[in-house]
């Protein structure tokens, strides 16, 4: 079984927060103005889209690679629709175009990554969340 820790920090000085896997960071925030945000990096919102899009953009390289063909250009957007109190996801669509090197389709390319996307098939089948204190 693979697994995947993240951590996060208060950044000192201000409300938001630093989170880090490995040696990568990223900082959340909420917008400038609202509940002591600044605007000094993603909300969880935008962060859950760049989860969508940011795997499937990596799933189209993996798929490319395993059947040894080479993309020229992804362009991938993420549209997620927030709803309620609590303000939740209701639905994401993601639009991409892929671009060959060599000028062939992508269609099955573009399904195959889709099928093995591993946030989008987590969110479909819903995955549990829970809380812990530590």
């Amino acid at each position: 079984m693979a697994q995947s820790i993240v951590e996060l920090r208060n950044v000192a000085g201000t409300e938001a927060a630093l989170g880090w896997a490995g040696g990568h960071t990223i900082v959340v925030d909420r917008p400038e103005g609202r509940a002591g945000g600044l605007g000094l990096g993603f909300n969880g919102g935008q962060l859950l889209a760049l989860a969508i899009g940011g795997c499937y953009c990596n799933d189209l390289r993996y798929v490319a690679h395993d059947l040894g063909v080479e993309i020229g250009e992804i362009f991938v957007t993420v549209q997620l629709e927030l709803q309620g109190t609590p303000l939740v996801a209701t639905s994401a669509i993601l639009s991409v175009q892929c671009a060959m090197s060599d000028g062939s389709d992508a269609k099955a390319l573009i399904n195959r990554a889709w099928s093995v996307c591993t946030v989008a098939n987590s969110l479909n089948r819903g995955v549990p969340t829970t809380l812990q204190l530590i």
